[in-house]
């Protein structure tokens, strides 16, 4: 039987969300999937000792260090009837107090948290102002003032399907460049600037670097057209930088 979960975790403490291998044998750095797998292994099979005992599960996509998850979504079989409120309860107490599970339901077997996923929604907030504040936590400050109009325009032509190379950073093993970006918006509430993007895939790096992009327009007083520009040349170099991953944060997935 197939289980879909969808997961939030606070990404800060983590090396990224899923397990990192090299040469074929996987890095010693603690991940999100490597909780995760502990705690259904021990709730399932009453022990994480006996390798061929663990879980193993399946990420609709991977979160670098420091991005947090409200949305993430993962699946996993099983050959155990799972009650999904007594499953809840125990997997969220053996479950470290940084990640935690909403929900748990049986899934068809062609179920795939990754290639079955339509949509991906991603969230970046940012501080503007130009005092800190003991509550701003771990969210990137921006000190000189922003224009939500003028950010607005330059999301805009982002919209629709574009090769997005141009915001990809070098570490991206899938070739494809293509996205399809349906939403981009961005509002003011009080001193926190919310940028919403919403699209069928993002490269790595993705969206801290069209964050950076526009923050550059902001701090230089570029015409909005410049992210039409940079997104038109294809080329990293013509971006802006690739901001901090506090702040970023994973919505929701949508099957």
């Amino acid at each position: 039987m197939r289980y879909a979960l969808t997961v939030q975790y606070i990404g800060k403490n983590y090396s990224g969300s899923q397990i990192q291998f090299k040469n074929g044998k996987p890095i010693e750095e603690p991940t999100v999937q490597r909780e995760l797998e502990k705690a259904l292994s021990t709730l399932i099979f009453g022990n994480t000792e006996n390798i061929n005992r663990q879980l193993k599960t399946v990420f609709s996509g991977r979160t670098d260090k420091g991005v947090n998850s409200k949305g993430q979504v993962v699946h996993f079989d099983t050959d155990e009837m799972i009650v999904a409120s007594k499953f809840l309860y125990h997997l969220n107490e053996i479950l470290p107090s940084d990640i935690s599970v909403s929900s748990v339901k049986q899934v068809e077997d062609r179920f795939h948290a990754q290639k079955s996923a339509k949509k991906r929604f991603y969230r970046f907030e940012f501080i503007n102002r130009q005092c800190k504040n003991a509550y701003d936590g771990d969210l990137m400050r921006v000190k000189y003032p922003t224009d939500i109009e003028r950010m607005q325009k330059s999301l805009n032509y982002l919209l629709g399907e574009h090769d997005f190379s141009s915001f990809k950073s070098s570490g991206t093993l899938n070739p494809s460049k293509i996205c399809f970006i349906e939403k981009a918006e961005v509002k003011k509430q009080g001193d926190k600037v919310i940028i919403d993007i919403i699209g069928n895939r993002f490269l790595y790096n993705m969206v801290r670097t069209i964050v950076g992009t526009l923050l550059e327009i902001e701090g230089h007083n570029l015409a909005p057209e410049h992210m039409k520009n940079v997104l038109e040349a294809k080329d990293r170099k013509k971006a802006g930088m690739t901001v901090s991953p506090y702040g970023l944060t994973l919505m929701e997935v949508t099957y």
